[in-house]
């Protein structure tokens, strides 16, 4: 692994920051908006497309977040192509003789990083960076890009994905006062568990994907399954704000409908795709009240078995699983490590949230997209070995990994 040189003093630094000159855009003020705000919520669009975001902002958003998939698509709209060049130069002359794997991961921290910045300046928000998926599970790196990220600029917010290792990196972010967006989260306990041991400002539930999931599944309807997860998440993150002072927020995260906007009132956060924040404008919406509170019970199959399909898990916080975590978060910092928090989840009968799966396995669930198969996975889900959230993790991770791999190409491209 190179050793990159300290923002301070690192040519890919003013690289990164030259010639960024964002007109403000702070938006009028919208009454459909605040009456959402009123209930609680904070809004977030979840965008990394300038022109898009910019027909709907308001000073009621805050912030907008990125990810790796959000980032390729910006990028292969040939953006940055005549970038490229000149913040490879200045990796290379920071670092003579890198290799062309950490020269990618440079620029690919750098393009994430500049587009970040006139994000923040265009709109005056706060704006989710994503590390490059090659770190997911190297703790080391992950905390030398969430410093390098924070130290560009005050207004990112790190987003860390759900591995034994990003836990931990990301606890020493926040400790160190960077604020973490921890993401690819499904159910309640995953964010309990994330809440509980790294202290993150955030966790999401990818609501859109547990929802679509069922439906493909003729579990149900497709209705309520992701909401109820994420309503039972806010509930158990509400008991750890309470009980050890954590600063965790719940997001909802891959919203798919401008009725959830109502239906989910009082959330701690929304990151809302354009199409969603539209499509609620559209809709003439009612008055939006609270409904944090609602108990939102997915109209189940009649022969479905929801302990064999892995449902429970989404929304449940069992006794097995709070016995396995809550040790977890009486460790300082000094002693928590990948392996322990593995460990101790696999030794305490909950290893399923993060499933130890063969090489062919991991193969499969990289070739079936951003969900798991359910006949590939079912007699794995119901005996506990994989966690249907566990799996929902790793498929996100790998799905984010092919558009990352797909930035890299680009990059590459312009590097010959």
């Amino acid at each position: 692994m190179s050793d990159a040189p300290s923002l301070s003093s690192s040519r890919l630094e003013q690289v990164i920051l030259d010639g960024i000159a964002e007109t403000p855009l702070p938006g009028l003020a919208n009454p459909l908006w605040e009456q959402v705000e009123a209930t609680g919520t904070t809004l977030w669009l979840d965008t990394g497309d300038m022109d898009q975001a910019a027909r709907l902002w308001n000073p009621s958003f805050q912030a907008l977040t990125t990810n790796n998939s959000l980032l390729n698509n910006e990028i292969q709209k040939g953006l940055y192509d005549s970038w490229i060049p000149a913040a490879a130069a200045a990796v290379q002359a920071d670092q003579p003789g890198i290799s062309e794997q950490d020269l990618v991961l440079e620029i690919a921290f750098a393009l994430n990083a500049r587009h970040g910045l006139r994000l923040v300046q265009r709109f005056g928000a706060r704006v989710s960076v994503e590390l490059h998926t090659d770190l997911a599970h190297d703790v080391e790196r992950s905390i030398s890009y969430g410093r390098r990220y924070a130290a560009l600029c005050p207004d990112f917010i790190v987003k860390v994905p759900l591995t034994p290792s990003g836990l931990v990196a990301a606890r020493h972010l926040e400790e160190e006062g960077i604020p973490v967006n921890f993401t690819l989260g499904f159910s309640a306990r995953q964010n309990y568990l994330i809440a509980s041991t790294a202290r993150t400002h955030w966790v999401n539930v990818f609501l859109g994907r547990l929802n679509a999931y069922a439906a493909g599944n003729k579990l149900c309807d497709g209705r309520w399954v992701g909401e109820r997860a994420t309503m039972a998440s806010q509930a158990g993150l509400r008991e750890l704000r309470d009980r050890l002072g954590v600063p965790t927020a719940q997001i909802a995260a891959s919203m798919r409908g401008g009725d959830q906007v109502e239906t989910l009132a009082g959330l701690d956060v929304y990151t809302m795709p354009v199409a969603v924040a539209q499509a609620y404008l559209d809709a003439a919406p009612r008055a939006v009240k609270d409904c944090t509170g609602e108990d939102y019970q997915p109209q189940w199959g009649e022969e479905v078995a929801l302990k064999l399909e892995g449902m429970n898990d989404l929304w449940e916080l069992s006794d097995s699983f709070r016995a396995a975590v809550d040790p977890l978060a009486q460790l300082p910092l000094a002693e928590l490590t990948p392996e322990k928090i593995e460990n101790a989840l696999h030794d305490g009968g909950v290893g399923g949230l993060f499933p130890r799966l063969s090489e062919e396995e991991i193969a499969a669930i990289k070739a079936d997209g951003k969900a798991p198969v359910r006949e590939r996975w079912i007699a794995d889900i119901a005996s506990g070995r994989c966690g249907l959230d566990g799996l929902f993790t790793l498929a996100g991770l790998y799905a984010f990994a092919a558009d990352q791999a797909a930035l890299d190409a680009r990059i590459r491209s312009q590097l010959s």
